[in-house]
């Protein structure tokens, strides 16, 4: 199973979500859409499978720093296109096991989908 992890290289939970998968022997790849962006075409496709809801972090410093209208009626468009111009507003870790997807990270979820998959 080839993994891709997405996020930012210097988070937190990145760091945690990669020591876990590294300690469990599980290759991955990482892709930092901070530095590499994310196409609208992945952004839109994770927004279909998983919600935008899902997907838009608001509580990080990028999205309450927003102008107040700009944080009103909030649609799968609008989403996108914030986290377009703003990647950091994806919340990371998005874990592509190629048929799903996961986002953020829990020990137990990461150990169900891929340790007793």
């Amino acid at each position: 199973m080839a993994l891709t992890m997405f996020g930012i290289a210097n988070c937190d939970t990145i760091k945690r979500a990669k020591a876990w998968l590294n300690a469990a022997d599980i290759a991955f790849d990482f892709h930092d859409y901070k530095k590499s962006g994310v196409d609208e075409r992945t952004l839109r496709a994770w927004v279909d499978e998983l919600g935008w809801e899902v997907l838009l972090n608001k509580s990080g410093t990028t999205f309450r720093a927003l102008p107040d209208a700009a944080k009103q009626n909030i649609d799968a468009d609008k989403a996108v296109a914030l986290m377009l111009a703003n990647p950091s507003m994806i919340k990371r870790p998005v874990l592509d096991l190629g048929d799903r997807r996961i986002v953020g990270f829990k020990p137990e979820i990461y150990s169900a989908a891929l340790l007793h998959a």
